[in-house]
């Protein structure tokens, strides 16, 4: 799932419903109805063309046990939801109903989902409504994240050394776990189950370069390189568009890249476009080297 945010700023000025006081609680896979109307009020759902993509998400960041609903009038009015990421809690959703904006509804949200949480990451939209909440909740906007579409049988040569090879979730989570020392198994096993998901290793010689998820997206017919990790001594560019090329399986596919990432140039001189953007925030600028991943937005 793309990770666009909603922006429930409290200074929001137009107001088609009076204020209430929201009750916040923890969301249950009994609220993903509900959560994925306001996602798609947002324009982040919609119809299932390919396989549906959003729902095993919201049912996942629910299960991560950081994913809370607002409720006014006993209806739900709102969604946040968090996931610890290792080295910072990263926020994968925040939005409130569009009949709701205004109200405060989206701060108190985020105090929920990020409580406890002294290091954290997001991306946001770029409404520049959503800013604000963001920097008051202490992080500071990073880089553009931009979401490059192209075609993978268009990707340039790389080195002959460089291969992919199919793998499966547990030994990508103990590779992830023995190069930067966190745990993430539950999430890797949910990559590996999403709709029609490779998980891969990128191989430089005999040594893995990177290691990698693609899988479809929801309402189009566009692979995606859901997430990328590169090894902190391999050639980042040649890993990127190694997995690219596997990800696209000669047709069309989609990645998220950090502004700095030396692919980006690279990519774009191939032909790939800017489909879209947001912009990544951190409470630190050292939580994430944006040359060595590929994020997956809504879980980083």
């Amino acid at each position: 799932m793309r990770g666009l945010h909603g922006v429930p700023n409290e200074q929001e000025p137009e107001r088609t419903l009076p204020s209430r006081t929201p009750a916040i609680r923890p969301a249950t896979v009994n609220d993903v109805e509900p959560i994925r109307a306001i996602l798609a009020a947002h324009g982040n759902d919609g119809p299932v063309v390919v396989a549906d993509i959003v729902g095993p998400y919201v049912v996942h960041l629910i299960r991560r046990g950081r994913a809370h609903v607002a409720i006014v009038d006993e209806a739900i009015v709102g969604f946040g939801a968090a996931i610890d990421a290792g080295r910072a809690v990263h926020l994968a959703d925040l939005f409130v109903h569009p009949d709701r904006l205004g109200q405060g509804i989206g701060k108190e949200l985020l105090e929920t989902v990020f409580t406890g949480a002294i290091q954290r990451t997001t991306f946001a939209s770029e409404d520049p409504r959503a800013l604000p909440l963001y920097v008051r909740a202490g992080m500071q906007p990073l880089w553009t994240s931009l979401y490059l579409q192209g075609a993978s049988s268009a990707l340039p040569t790389t080195a002959t050394s460089l291969d992919t090879a199919s793998a499966t979730p547990d030994r990508l989570a103990a590779l992830e776990k023995d190069w930067s020392g966190t745990d993430r198994s539950i999430d890797h096993a949910f990559w590996g189950a999403m709709p029609d998901a490779d998980a891969f290793v990128v191989r430089d010689g005999g040594d893995v370069a990177a290691l990698g998820y693609a899988r479809v997206r929801q309402a189009a017919p566009i692979r995606v390189l859901d997430r990328l990790v590169i090894h902190p001594e391999a050639d980042s560019t040649g890993a990127t568009i190694a997995a690219m090329r596997r990800a696209g399986r000669g047709g069309p596919v989609l990645a998220c890249l950090l502004g700095p990432h030396p692919a980006l140039r690279p990519l774009l001189e191939a032909g790939f476009r800017i489909a879209d953007r947001d912009q990544f925030l951190a409470s630190d600028p050292g939580l994430v080297d944006p040359a060595r991943l590929i994020p997956n937005p809504g879980m980083l």
